[in-house]
């Protein structure tokens, strides 16, 4: 028996049995976190004006300097309007539900912090990055810690294209775990530097894994399918849905030219959830061809540093995260947004492959 706030109505009256359908909760909360956004989106950012959060710009982006003092921290429109529709339209007695959301909540609280401390001192630099990666280690560890106390719930790796291959780590899921919720939630804050670019590629690999999350949840279509089935899962659909809508809505107000950025408090907090959400339907590896983009972007980063070091000033691209360099090459920076996003929907469509080619 599923709750939430609109639960009594499917009891009263059969014409709303409907809102005990994943499927139709899903698709009502993707919408309800859209029309939301859209609607507290410019009262929002007002808001925000007045709190003058606006955004600094890293000296060395000169071609960036136009936006400085645009509203950041939008990441708290997406929360505002995914916890609303969750409210309205998830199982609030599914435990995943809640541990999902404190996934979301507790790495935006990480960039949070870090946005807050970028005001507080006038410059593009927050808090350390010590500070940074303590606190999403800690968020991730909580959530996996939970996750492996489940006896519903495997160490075992499901590996891309093969049947039988699925080697158990044992106690090494909890960092394995970490890993890959801390990876992700800074890949995608990497990404984070042109208008858009984040949330469209977030959006689609989200809406991906409300597919696998579906299917993991659905003992029917596990089977068929030969992916795990966890059982009660299925519920997270639901979020997943909200968290497109929501991302949509952000999406309608940070499109070129940005009105608002999401700040860390959203790139950590959707990097993080992703990485949460690979680990419950048992798709880890598939996060690095969903988010191939991401990587993408953390491996110009690390290249780039790692070159720089070892020859004592070279280069590999002329700046990185790799956006910049095809910026600094004179590509217009909606044509970069655009075929990003071009790219992350191939990756999606890949990753999806995933589920016959095994």
């Amino acid at each position: 028996m599923f709750y939430n706030i609109l639960a009594p109505l499917a009891s009263e009256w059969t014409l709303f049995n409907v809102f005990r359908y994943i499927s139709f909760r899903s698709l009502a909360a993707l919408i309800t976190a859209l029309v939301i956004s859209i609607l507290i989106g410019p009262r929002f950012i007002a808001w925000l004006r007045r709190l003058k959060c606006g955004q600094y710009i890293h000296e060395d982006v000169v071609a960036h300097a136009a936006k400085a003092g645009t509203p950041t921290m939008g990441g708290l429109l997406m929360l505002a309007s995914l916890g609303i529709s969750l409210l309205l339209w998830a199982d609030l007695t599914n435990p995943y539900i809640w541990q999902t959301m404190c996934v979301f909540v507790g790495f935006g609280a990480v960039g949070l912090w870090d946005d807050l401390a970028k005001l507080r001192h006038h410059q593009n630099r927050g808090i350390s990055g010590k500070a940074k990666l303590a606190g999403q280690i800690l968020v991730a560890f909580i959530a996996v810690w939970f996750l492996a106390l489940n006896p519903d719930y495997s160490s075992r790796l499901t590996i891309p294209f093969f049947k039988e291959w699925s080697p158990d780590l044992g106690w090494l899921y909890i960092p394995f775990g970490i890993f890959v919720m801390v990876a992700a939630s800074n890949a995608v804050n990497l990404t984070d530097g042109l208008d858009g670019l984040a949330i469209g590629p977030s959006i689609v690999a989200c809406a991906v894994f409300s597919i696998f999350i579906y299917i993991t949840g659905n003992a029917r279509f596990a089977g068929y399918l030969l992916v795990p089935y966890i059982s009660g899962v299925g519920e997270v659909t639901v979020f997943c849905a909200a968290l497109v809508g929501a991302g949509l809505g952000f999406l309608w107000f940070n499109a070129y030219p940005a009105q608002v950025f999401m700040g860390d408090v959203g790139s950590l907090s959707i990097g993080g959830t992703l990485g949460y959400l690979a680990l419950l339907c048992k798709q880890e590896l598939v996060l690095a061809v969903v988010g191939g983009l991401f990587v993408a972007e953390t491996l110009s980063v690390i290249l780039q540093v790692g070159y720089f070091r070892w020859t004592g000033g070279k280069r590999i691209f002329r700046m990185a995260p790799l956006h910049h360099h095809f910026e600094l090459k004179g590509v217009p920076e909606s044509k970069i947004i655009i075929r990003f996003w071009i790219t992350s929907i191939l990756l999606g469509l890949v990753a999806l492959s995933v589920l016959k080619l095994r």
